[in-house]
Order: structure tokens, then sequence, then C-alpha cells
């Protein structure tokens, strides 16, 4: 679908005591709202285990397939029942985003559960982040978002959380990925099956956690009644987000805003698929422009002039805002801008770098006691809220940034390090990745090569990263350094490898 103007659509303005509310119309399939919500899982990727079934990817990031070639009803209760059984029937939070395919994958997730005895905990449409915040809070033995993220509107997956509201580590992982591949399932009998039951509180639990926030001035950005328009992508964010913002006093503008799952744009937040948005930002004068994916753990910012200042730029924001209250070591992973390390070393602090994935990042946030951590793809991750990441949570953060310092959001990005980077992808059945990435070994001449994850060759001020997505089936290439030309220089010097 073309992005269109927002002035060619019809507004609906509602007003509150704290902030006026705009929704923003936008074409497209409206869906019922079903309050139920789904179950998911398998999470875990796992090198000593794999999966038979075709199209599908099982990694880090959760098991991803295409609804209906893949991922498949059998394939969902399959994997639910191992992680029911690996749960030892125990109590299971389940929330899911707003995809089409959700209620289907939902009820074979509950399915799954019922029969391996699990007590289960239906949240509803919620964002992963609340998901893996109700586990902890309710104190469950674990839980499944179902949600495929940024991957488009065919796709769904199952992302299984542990007790510590923390997705699954790979030896986790791989544990319910044998259970399910093995068959290796303890169903229950008749009188020994589990139940289900509903939980609405989630969403508002999740916001008053943010708002109670040690770092926010609540008052504050309430005094600076932001104008906001925010795309909630038709995803779970519809019903979140701008509750959230106005519960900070904001004047909100919604772009669309109802979480049906047919999603009106490239669902990824990255500055291509944000016309609509920086349109809106310009002909509403609005003072911020936020984007989030389907299942609201990733944020994108556009400026006041409509200019969207990069996902890595989230977590800049967040950083330097929570170092110059609280310094201390900063994780992120192998991808991420090296923005971060410039803002920690003016604060005099460490950062530690792991592969991609958030339970990676997590993982070592938890070890080195990091008091803030995340992935440059617009993930931050606040200790205080939740080892996971979380948009809203950054939301908060950029909002009180902007309030303290009295500057435009584009004069608060100016104050960071400037570096470009450039993001390519290279499908997978076109290319002989082993092969390629071993001829870059061998024939580079960077400072140092770091095979932390994939290969990443890095240079003075830049560094270019090859590695196989967790979430797509595809080789993702990333290039950093000071501008756009030599950021371009250096991805064109490897392109004659991919040839």
């Amino acid at each position: 679908m073309k992005n269109k103007k927002t002035k060619s659509t019809k507004s609906k303005v509602h007003t509150t005591k704290d902030s006026a509310v705009v929704k923003i119309s936008s074409k497209g399939r409206i869906k019922e709202l079903i309050s139920t919500k789904k179950n998911s899982s398998a999470k875990q990727p796992s090198q000593t285990v794999s999966a038979p079934a075709t199209n599908l990817m099982i990694s880090v990031s959760g098991i991803r397939g295409i609804v209906g070639d893949g991922l498949t009803p059998e394939v969902v209760t399959k994997y639910a029942s191992a992680f029911g059984t690996w749960a030892n029937g125990g109590k299971i939070v389940i929330g899911r985003d707003s995809r089409v395919s959700g209620e289907m994958v939902r009820m074979a997730v509950v399915a799954g559960l019922l029969a391996t005895g699990c007590r289960v905990i239906d949240i509803g449409i919620v964002s992963t982040p609340t998901t893996e915040i109700a586990v902890k809070n309710l104190k469950a033995y674990g839980g499944i978002a179902i949600t495929a993220s940024h991957n488009p509107v065919n796709w769904n997956a199952l992302k299984l959380i542990g007790p510590k509201g923390l997705f699954l580590d790979q030896a986790q992982g791989n544990e319910v990925i044998e259970l399910a591949l093995k068959e290796n399932i303890q169903y229950q009998h008749w009188d020994r099956l589990g139940k289900i039951e509903y939980y609405d509180h989630a969403i508002q639990n999740h916001i008053d956690q943010i708002l109670e926030l040690e770092y926010l001035n609540v008052s504050q950005i309430r005094d600076r009644r932001f104008k906001v328009v925010i795309d909630c992508v038709n995803g779970a964010g519809g019903i979140f987000i701008p509750k959230l913002l106005r519960e900070m006093g904001c004047e909100v503008l919604i772009l669309n805003e109802e979480p049906h799952g047919i999603f009106p744009r490239n669902p990824e937040p990255v500055a291509e698929n944000l016309n609509q948005l920086a349109n809106a930002v310009i002909e509403y004068k609005a003072d911020i422009g936020l984007a989030v994916d389907p299942d609201v753990d990733r944020l994108a910012i556009v400026d006041e002039n409509g200019q969207p200042i990069g996902e890595e730029y989230t977590l800049a924001l967040a950083v330097d805002f929570i170092l110059s209250r609280k310094p201390g070591a900063v994780v992120i992973n192998a991808s991420t801008s090296m923005a971060i390390d410039d803002i920690a070393q003016k604060y005099g602090c460490t950062v530690f770098r792991t592969k991609i994935g958030e339970i990676n990042v997590s993982t070592k946030m938890h070890e080195k006691n990091a008091v803030i951590g995340g992935e440059g793809n617009g993930g931050v991750i606040l200790p205080e809220i939740h080892y996971g990441r979380d948009a809203a949570t950054g939301i908060a953060l950029v909002l009180q940034y902007l309030s303290a310092s009295g500057k435009k959001i584009s004069e608060l990005k100016q104050t960071l390090p400037q570096y470009t980077m450039i993001k390519t992808k290279i499908d997978l059945a076109k290319v002989n990745v082993d092969q390629i990435l071993q001829k870059i070994i061998n024939k580079n001449d960077a400072k140092k090569v770091d095979r932390t994850d994939g290969v990443k060759l890095i240079y003075d001020h830049a560094w270019i990263h090859f590695r196989k997505s967790n979430t797509e089936p595809i080789l993702r290439t990333i290039v950093e350094a000071r501008t756009q030309q030599e950021a371009e220089k250096l991805l064109s010097s490897f392109t004659l490898f991919f040839k």
C-alpha cells in the first residue's frame, strides 16, 4: 500500500483531561478484535538439534514460519506441548500480537499446554515485553509470546519465556526442541488436564511500572504537553502505547491504531517504511513521531522536521540519558552502533558486546550488572522494568530526556556521536555463505576480525558485519562509518564477493 499524506485522511478528535487524542484514519481491512489471548512455543535456536519441518526457522529469536507452509497447527501444538512438558505442567502466561493468524495459533498453543496439564493465563493481545513482565509478576513457570515481530503478515512465531521473564537460553531451548522432535511429550489423562483463565490487567501493570521509574519526572513531562504522532502499524501497540502517552499528558495523534493485523506497510520500523509517519509529523506540527513494530519491542523515532533519526539512535538517546543519571556498564550486540561506545567513554563507562539476540544481551547484562543495554534495531533494555527489549520504556526515557533538556529531538540527536549505517540483505538461497565468508576473512585488510557472531571486520572508525539472520532466511550485511560516502565505499569493496 502506498503511503499517503495524512491531510487526505479523516481525523476524529477526542479530548480527555490530560490530553487530546487524534485518531488518523487509515485504509485497510478491519477485523473484529478478539479478547482472548494466544500462546506460542519454542524459542531457542539449536546447534545440536535440528528441525525437519520445511520453512521453519528455529533460532535464538524463536520458532518462526509462514502460516500454512511450515508453521501449521500440528507444528504449533507439538512445540507448545513440548514446552508444557518442559514446564512440568506449571503455570504458563500466553500473549499474542494482532496478526490475522494469531487466534488460530493461540488455540493450537492452548490445546498443547492444556494437554500437558498446564494452568494457562491468557493476557490477550499485548506487547511481547508485557508478556515477559507478566510471567514474572504472576509468578508463572514460563510464558509464550505469539508473534513474528517485524516479519511480514503471513508469518507467525512462538517465543518461549522462562520463569524469570527472559527468553529461553540456548540450553533451555534445546531441551524443548529435543522433546518436540523426539515426541517425548507427557500428555495427561482427562482428570489431570490443565485449565485456562484470563487476566486483564497486564497492560496497566506494565504502564504503572514505567511511570514509577526513578528516572521519570512525570509532572515535568506533562507540563511539556508534547504533541506526539504514533504509528502502531495495526499491531499490539494500538491498545497500549496511546494509553501510555495519554498518561504522560501528551497530545496523541494515532496512525494505524486498530489491532487487526493487516499491516499497512512493511512492519519493520526502519526509515524507508516511515513515510506516512514523517508526513503526519510535518502536517500536524508534532514534536516527535514514534513507530513501533507489531509486538512493540522496537522503537523508531522521527524528529520534528519529519526526518527519521535512525533506529540506532533510539538506543543511543536512552543510553546517553541513563548514563547521565546512573553511570555503569552497558551491554549491546555485535551489530550496534559505535555511537554507544563513544557515549559510554564520555561517562567513563564500559561497553560489552554479545551475539545478536535479546537473550544474549539480557544474560550479559545480568552478568555485568549493567545499568542499560539493548540492540541497535530500536530495542531498549532497562533492568528496572525487565531484561527485555521494550519500546514503551524507550518512549518514556526519550520523552523524559526531551523534557529535561528543553531541546527538540533533532537537537538532541545532534549532541550524540554522528555515524552513518547502511543495512542490506542477501537471499541465502543465492549464495554459499560459509564459503564466501571464509574468502572475506582470508582477503581482508581489517584492523580486527571479530567472530562473535558471523564475521565482523573492524577498521579505524568503521566496520562491516556479515551474519545469518535469526528471523529471516537471509544474510544481513551492516556497515557503519563516519560519513555516508565512507560507508558506501566500504560496502562496495565487498560487493564482488557475492556475485
